[in-house]
């Protein structure tokens, strides 16, 4: 048995830390791989857009994280970080409601397939651009494999996954997709930076409020102007509307910021790529969709990178 030297301690507590920290991005991309199927569900069965729908599933999202804060106790230190650190939570809750309004728009106007590869294949290429540009070098071979085998396998996921769909306006949603890519980056760049100011629950209570703040007035606009309805009569569909807002909202954000304490935002992006993995399994196994063998290839393709992040045990990069 080797001995336990000081150089190998911080090694393994890395290696602790990257693993620990891919289990928790990873916990949040497969809740936010059930949106997609549980919107389509609560689409057909009510009648609600999904605009709408995201301002109930923000709403919902954020009373019980004020619930949970009130209960343990950590009003104080929500007031604290908004006190020392108001841009960077409104920075971080702008650029979250962005990703996921323009995420919306562009699964309406282009399609499920094109939006997934498209937003969530950009993320990780940006921020790796951007690490680049910060540290004034070209990425390792290592960076370039993970993320270029992680955007294969997307790209087969879109292809053959089973969640193909077309839209009315694919340029526009092309574009939607895009900013949305953008925005989720640098949101996770953002919300890298305030997870070493406060836990992950107080700075996902600070940041959702500011997301419901932007997407509440866009679901009463769209009532509003597209004369749509804003409320159904149908109990399941708010049983899977408090279901998106409290699970894949609420927890899931807290997953997130709480794996992008010890997680470099270029990792967790491509860690969360197990969304597209458990929307198309979703899709498989509860509405009868088929997965082919391009899809089944990308899902293991996503799942070997994912699983190459935490053998490399990286530390946060500094922020």
């Amino acid at each position: 048995m080797l001995p336990v030297t000081s150089s190998t301690r911080p090694a393994a507590a890395a290696a602790r830390g990257g693993w620990a920290g891919l289990g928790l991005l990873g916990a949040a991309g497969v809740l936010w791989g059930t949106i997609g199927p549980a919107v389509d569900v609560v689409h057909d069965r009510s009648g609600l857009s999904p605009l709408t729908i995201g301002a109930w599933r923000s709403a919902a999202g954020i009373a019980v994280l004020l619930l949970a804060v009130g209960a343990a106790r950590r009003v104080g230190a929500c007031r604290a970080l908004l006190r020392d650190h108001r841009r960077e939570v409104v920075l971080t809750g702008s650029l979250t409601a962005a990703f996921q309004l323009l995420f919306f728009v562009a699964v309406v106007s282009a399609g499920v397939s094109v939006t997934t590869v498209v937003a969530l294949g950009s993320a990780p290429v940006l921020l790796l651009v951007l690490g680049s540009v910060r540290r004034r070098r070209l990425p390792g071979p290592g960076e370039a494999l993970v993320v270029g085998a992680a955007l294969l396998g997307l790209l087969l996921v879109g292809a053959g996954g089973g969640t193909a769909g077309t839209g009315t306006h694919p340029g526009w949603g092309v574009l939607a997709a895009l900013g949305s890519g953008a925005a989720y980056a640098l949101s996770a760049e953002a919300g890298g930076s305030l997870t070493r100011r406060g836990d992950a629950l107080v700075v996902t209570t600070c940041t959702t409020a500011v997301v419901a703040a932007a997407l509440v007035p866009v679901g009463v606009l769209a009532v509003v102007v597209g004369d749509e309805p804003w409320r159904t009569a149908d109990a399941g569909s708010w049983v899977l509307v408090a279901y998106l807002g409290v699970v894949t909202m609420a927890l899931a954000y807290v997953l997130l910021y709480a794996g992008l304490r010890s997680t470099p935002s270029g990792t967790a992006v491509v860690a969360t790529l197990l969304e597209p993995v458990t929307a198309v399994l979703v899709a498989v196994t509860l509405l009868g969709e088929r997965l082919s063998p391009a899809g089944a290839v990308g899902c293991l393709l996503i799942l070997g990178a994912i699983a190459s992040l935490g053998r490399r045990g990286e530390a946060p990069q500094a922020q």
